[in-house]
């Protein structure tokens, strides 16, 4: 059986009577950047998918690689 997950409500605070800022629960707030990292990955990915691969002898890149950075 679901638990359900009491969230306060959303609190808008008025400036000159129209809207200027939100207080959510912090849960909900750490969430929404958790999706916001998530699509943001997504579009790298897709990015990088539009490129052609491109294959190196493993010589090249450990001339170029450095460990630790």
């Amino acid at each position: 059986m679901r638990e359900k997950v009491k969230r306060k409500a959303l609190e808008i605070i008025l400036r000159k009577g129209k809207p200027a800022a939100v207080i959510l629960d912090i849960d909900k707030y750490q969430e929404m950047l958790e999706r916001l990292e998530d699509l943001e990955d997504l579009k790298l990915l897709e990015k990088m998918r539009k490129k052609p691969l491109r294959f190196r002898r493993l010589e090249e890149f450990l001339r170029e690689y450095t460990p630790g950075v």
